[in-house]
């Protein structure tokens, strides 16, 4: 069995019938909300280990919060990996070129003037997506 995260979720929509399209589609407005709504509580499940832990639980709904970010991309035919990809280019120029790094004072790394963003609409494209197409 692969350990791909889109090829196990891909398995499971397949298995429980559930949407897994192969171009970048929008959704019917139902469908999306209810995505929506899987994200929002996974992700306040992570909040609500992310500091008293355990620390397998915290892995559990990490994992689960990826599981439903890869599910919701397969809905809408969007190949995560490709712009996941982007996302990390573009993070990777937030670094300047004399390798110092910007920070808040919370740790949180900054965007300098060497940052470019990303083009995820590029990406998406060359995926097949059309703007404003029909869903």
């Amino acid at each position: 069995m692969s350990s791909s995260p889109v090829e196990l979720v891909r398995e499971f929509h397949r298995v429980f019938g559930l949407d897994a399209r192969t171009t970048p589609t929008e959704v019917a407005p139902s469908l999306a909300a209810h995505r929506g709504e899987l994200l929002a509580e996974e992700a306040a499940e992570v909040a609500e280990v992310a500091v008293d832990g355990p620390l397998d639980r915290l892995a559990h709904e990490l994992a689960d919060v990826v599981y439903v970010a890869y599910g919701t991309a397969l809905i809408h035919g969007i190949d995560l990996d490709v712009v996941l990809a982007e996302i990390h280019r573009s993070n990777m120029t937030k670094l300047g070129p004399d390798g110092q790094v910007a920070r808040r004072e919370d740790g949180k790394v900054l965007k300098g003037e060497h940052y470019e963003a990303p083009d995820v609409s590029a990406v998406l494209r060359r995926q097949g997506w059309i703007p404003g197409g029909a869903s």
